[in-house]
């Protein structure tokens, strides 16, 4: 680089986003006296969500600070748990995280979830609309300043997915209590209310029935009901043991 600069070290955790500095923890950046130093760090490939304190030479920054050549920046990740300040903690995902999305919903988590690809400008507005914490994979959408709150999900895998998230913002769980296929809440409903949408052999096999308020869907203790329970159970641990 030519002029001035910064130097930029990064937590551990942060460097999956910068591989220029994967091996030294470090990197330089250009001060060049206009740029902030959230576009600087944004620049490097950090999302802002991702970030937590900015340290200027020991000292605490906001991402508003314009860096000064020979500044050392020390750029920590979001402290866990997360807190959003300004309205309930619910989500929205992305049409990659649909396995994720479910399992949330499993546990009673409000979790708004787009199956097809709307473009990020109409994830962001959503974000946004309906205060939501955007959830996804794409560095590009967590970018955007219009979103509510963001946060990268770090693996590909639902199995560490769901505990990320879980020991990231530690929202209330409700297990059994939304839909998983719509996110709307669940009632109680009687064998006679949900019978014409039951075949003959659960008919016969089940009698206790919740069906969505919004959609109409009806679930019963079926053959996947274990793995569901499992799903609960292990998550429940961990919140517990966080707490």
């Amino acid at each position: 680089m030519n002029g001035p600069e910064i130097h930029v070290e990064f937590a551990p955790e942060l460097l999956v986003f910068v591989p220029r500095a994967r091996t030294t923890g470090a990197t330089r950046a250009p001060a060049d006296g206009v740029s902030t130093l959230g576009h600087v760090v944004e620049s490097l490939g950090v999302p802002l969500t991702e970030v937590g304190a900015l340290l200027v030479d020991g000292r605490e920054v906001p991402v508003s600070h314009l860096p000064a050549a020979g500044e050392s920046v020390t750029v920590r990740p979001v402290a866990h748990p997360q807190r959003v300040p300004g309205a309930p903690l619910r989500f929205l995902l992305d049409v990659h995280l649909g396995t994720l999305a479910r399992r949330l919903r499993l546990l009673g988590v409000d979790t708004a979830y787009e199956s097809t690809d709307i473009g990020d400008p109409a994830l962001a507005a959503r974000s946004a609309s309906e205060k939501r914490v955007m959830l996804s994979r794409d560095r590009g959408l967590l970018r955007r300043r219009e979103l509510w709150a963001g946060a990268f999900v770090y693996s590909t895998g639902p199995d560490e997915q769901l505990p990320y998230v879980l020991d990231r913002f530690r929202p209330e769980l409700r297990p059994w209590t939304r839909c998983t296929a719509c996110n709307g809440l669940l009632r109680a409903a009687t064998k006679d209310e949900v019978a014409d949408q039951l075949k003959n052999g659960t008919h016969r096999s089940y009698d206790v029935f919740a069906q969505c308020t919004d959609c109409g869907r009806v679930y019963w203790r079926g053959a996947h009901h274990d793995q569901l329970e499992a799903i609960v159970e292990r998550a429940l641990s961990r919140v517990a043991q966080g707490n």
